[in-house]
């Protein structure tokens, strides 16, 4: 019989009983096994597994470049260690831009792979029809609407989405599109205030916002962001709530500084072995490395003054009945 698990995983139905009872939800991202266990530990519901991993940890300018085989491999590691967080992953660019079936071959194999609880995309309207088809599929979808950052380039850069009436009224349709489709929740990004409390009270499933807001379902943050690991990055929307950046680097500096004034091991942190083993291996060290016949010569001789010892008994079980003796 199968152990069973001693915490229940979050489900999306959870996440919709927390709009519904009127919970503020928190999400953040994370992109590999420690960090999903501290974010799981937090007490926090939701682990976005994001493509933003590729500017985070991967050194890239902008989510373009990451792959579906990058979600998966950080995917997995993230599902190790979260053990009741819902976790959600991205679907990256180019793998369901090309049509719902790609969109369905795509997060069949994220969902199979990673054995996550959803996956997530980005736009509206024009994602609504592969939501659809992965709803009906029985994968649990996540939309995400405002700055789409997979679309950076076509929105004009980093900017807030929705200013103008013609925006608003565009990206209230796409919230309600992916809503009659079957997601979840939704993620607003960059989105006014206004519009954001306005696209809440419209559709009938929690909306996360990032930059857009107090009112809306919940919140999601980047981990690197809010605990400051990353100095270089400063996001108005990102409140830091501790200063890991400095901690680590003052912690490596220290280390290094440990190391080079000698400082660093100290007694209890080395290891030691039995003087009678260590004189064994220095008479058993040969003169010329490619002649080991005078180490066999002491081994024999070794052997002849403990007699419970075999001649053809290895190295190692030799030191270790040394030592035990």
């Amino acid at each position: 019989m199968s152990k069973q698990p001693t915490t229940r995983a979050i489900s999306v139905l959870d996440i919709q009983r927390m709009r519904e009872r009127g919970k503020p939800i928190t999400m953040v991202t994370a992109y590999d096994y420690p960090a999903a266990k501290a974010v799981d530990e937090a007490g926090i519901p939701i682990i976005l597994v994001g493509d933003s991993l590729g500017m985070t940890v991967l050194g890239y300018d902008s989510t373009l470049p990451v792959t579906l085989e990058d979600m998966i491999h950080h995917g997995k590691a993230v599902v190790r260690g979260a053990k009741r967080a819902h976790v959600v992953i991205d679907l990256p660019f180019g793998t369901y831009q090309l049509g719902w079936q790609q969109a369905l071959e795509s997060a069949t194999r994220l969902m199979k792979e990673t054995e996550c609880g959803s996956v997530k995309l980005e736009g509206g309207q024009r994602s609504a029809e592969a939501v659809a088809r992965m709803v009906e599929a029985g994968i649990p979808v996540m939309g995400h609407i405002g700055l789409t950052p997979q679309s950076v380039n076509a929105l004009g850069g980093w900017r807030v989405q929705g200013k103008t009436p013609r925006e608003a009224v565009r990206l209230i349709a796409d919230a309600k599109a992916l809503a009659e489709a079957g997601a979840y929740a939704i993620v607003l990004e960059l989105v006014p205030t206004a519009l954001a409390h306005m696209i809440t009270q419209r559709v009938s499933v929690p909306t996360i916002g990032i930059g857009s807001g107090p009112f809306t379902s919940g919140q999601v943050q980047v981990f690197h962001d809010i605990l400051s690991i990353q100095q270089d990055r400063e996001m108005k929307h990102a409140r830091q709530f501790a200063d890991v950046g400095t901690t680590t680097v003052n912690g490596l500096r220290a280390y290094r500084e440990a190391v080079e004034d000698g400082s660093f091991p100290t007694a209890a942190e080395s290891s030691y072995m039995d003087e009678r083993a260590l004189e064994l291996i220095r008479l058993m060290t040969p003169s010329d490395e490619d002649d080991m016949s005078h180490a066999e010569r002491v081994l024999r001789e070794a052997h002849s003054e403990a007699p419970a010892a075999r001649v053809d008994q290895p190295l190692e079980q030799h030191v270790e009945q040394q030592v035990a003796d």
